[in-house]
């Protein structure tokens, strides 16, 4: 089973019976603190069977090597504290994949950040055999260009007009690591 161990969380894919923990989470959220931020969410649109889709889905994507959307559960409680993604951008001799990461807000200020990206870092290099991973951030947002740095991605450049945001192409950070 694809999951990774850290000192104080357990990453790993979503199952149907996380289904509870999971809405909590994001009910537990406070006021969103920024734009990149969702903040505390409606869970009514929600339901369980929304969310059994959501898991196949999530299945499927990690057979067919596309993505792999993993929650990120406190061990100490098994609390819901976000998620994770490694998507895959370009195999053969390339090996290359791009990282997305979500902390929701009451888990802030803890370095659970750091502590899962680091522990997904290495689950895709040593598991998924990835050789580079990228982190595509917008530059306004600075929490996420603190967190790469962090955990030791490297600055590459900026790719202009690389995203749509809002019915505008914008421009991204580019942030690396590679298996060494």
């Amino acid at each position: 089973m694809l999951e990774k161990t850290t000192h104080r969380l357990l990453i790993r894919p979503y199952f149907v019976h996380d289904y509870s923990n999971w809405c909590a989470s994001y009910e537990s959220c406070g006021k969103a603190r920024n734009r990149f931020d969702e903040g505390n969410m409606d869970m009514s649109d929600f339901t369980h069977s929304w969310f059994d889709q959501m898991v196949k889905k999530h299945q499927l994507a990690m057979e067919h090597d596309n993505a792999y959307i993993l929650g990120v559960f406190k061990k100490s409680d098994e609390s819901h504290i976000g998620v994770l993604d490694i998507s895959t951008l370009l195999r053969d001799g390339f090996q290359w994949g791009r990282i997305g990461y979500t902390i929701l807000n009451p888990y802030w200020g803890n370095g659970y950040g750091q502590e899962a990206v680091k522990g997904v870092l290495n689950l895709a290099f040593s598991q998924l055999g990835f050789h580079r991973i990228e982190a595509h951030i917008h530059p306004d947002n600075v929490p996420s260009i603190q967190l790469a740095t962090a955990v030791g991605m490297n600055y590459e450049c900026v790719r202009k007009g690389f995203t749509l945001d809002n019915g505008k192409w914008t421009d991204h950070l580019i942030y690396y690591k590679n298996d060494t």
